[in-house]
């Protein structure tokens, strides 16, 4: 009889404390001011697969080091998948995710493209569960903070040869993060890449994995230099794909809300949400190719009144400035952005209504 993924049964997963567990007040020190990816919680999730095996041995334990043989095949070979997801301490004290399931989700369709076993969206969730039974007391309160959750999943397995790994670990880490921004959302500058490709038409540009964002590294130092935030990349037609980590949005002066979509680009949940929002709101929603060409004269003419990246550490940024090698390209300025940004983190704080069904309490 073939299981059906309702009918799994939880995994019984081992608890072993962290005897070198930050105190109460060391927790409450880091908390004040987080920051974002630099501090980590005391323990982690670790969950084996193998081929004969499965997906077996589920452990919480104290957060540390990885041991890797030097041949692991994600070391040679970049066998590797991760996703991002926020916990969020509502006024009550409970703690909820937002669209776990639409990551956990995402997590397999990345796994399915690189080759690596796919994780049922209910062990997901459990691995979720159980760090936070363990580590909920890093969940901050603070305005705007959250607990970012980062899962990944990589090839152990000791080989060099060129096929896929028949041994893979899932690991679960956190990290308090503070505001994304200091003293209110700024609108960022954007440099466009005319020399770097983020991904091809075929590739892994639908999975979020490691290689996509080393790949963008070299183009962000680039946009660095030119003094912008972010670089956005061109597919090879010219159209638009994406900033280095969010998706791209435009809003018409008709109403309409256009972003980018091919098989090159990744997926957007925060980005996803938002057009939902907009669309309950009587926008019309147009998920299609977008040139440079079409953002260049909408702007220029007033028939694009507004352009902003998203995803989920900042949730929304407006765009200012497109930025070539040929000069400043000012962005119009709107507010559909920000506004669309107060209504999703009123959800996701718990402030608002969720007509959606998008939070999921993960200490119940």
């Amino acid at each position: 009889m073939t299981t059906t993924p309702s009918e799994l049964a939880p995994l019984e997963f081992s608890v072993t404390r962290n005897l070198a567990a930050k105190s109460a007040a060391e927790r409450e020190q880091i908390l004040r001011d987080p920051g974002f990816g630099s501090v980590f919680t005391d323990h982690m999730v670790d969950v084996c697969w193998s081929e004969r095996g499965g997906w077996h041995r589920p452990r919480v334990q104290p957060y540390g080091p990885i041991p890797l043989d030097p041949a692991a095949a994600v070391l040679h070979y970049g066998q590797e998948i991760f996703e991002g997801i926020k916990a969020y301490r509502h006024a009550d004290g409970s703690i909820h995710t937002f669209r776990a399931e639409d990551n956990a989700r995402r997590l397999q369709r990345s796994a399915q493209r690189m080759a690596l076993p796919e994780l049922p969206v209910e062990y997901f969730m459990q691995s979720l569960r159980e760090l936070i039974a363990v580590d909920g007391a890093w969940v901050p309160s603070g305005e705007d903070q959250s607990l970012y959750l980062r899962p990944f999943e990589f090839a152990k397995e000791a080989f060099l040869g060129v096929r896929p790994a028949a041994k893979v670990a899932y690991y679960l880490i956190a990290s308090p993060a503070g505001s994304y921004f200091t003293g209110g959302v700024k609108p960022v500058r954007i440099w466009l890449s005319e020399t770097y490709a983020r991904a091809g038409r075929g590739g892994t540009g639908q999975a979020k994995t490691g290689g996509n964002y080393a790949s963008s590294l070299l183009p962000q130092a680039e946009a660095y230099e030119q003094g912008c935030d972010q670089v956005v990349f061109l597919d090879q037609d010219g159209n638009v794909e994406e900033l280095g980590g969010m998706n791209v949005v435009f809003v018409f002066k008709d109403g309409r809300v256009v972003t980018p979509q091919s098989d090159s680009i990744l997926e957007g949940i925060t980005r996803d949400s938002l057009l939902q929002l907009a669309e309950d709101r009587g926008h019309t929603i147009e998920r299609r190719a977008v040139s440079l060409q079409e953002w260049r004269d909408g702007v220029a003419s007033g028939e694009i009144v507004e352009v902003f990246a998203c995803g989920t550490a900042a949730v929304v940024t407006p765009i200012g400035a497109l930025v070539t090698r040929d000069g400043d390209e000012t962005q119009p300025a709107g507010g559909l952005a920000l506004s669309l940004r107060e209504e999703l983190t009123d959800i996701q704080y718990g402030r608002r209504d969720d007509k959606h069904g998008w939070l999921v309490r993960l200490d119940a």
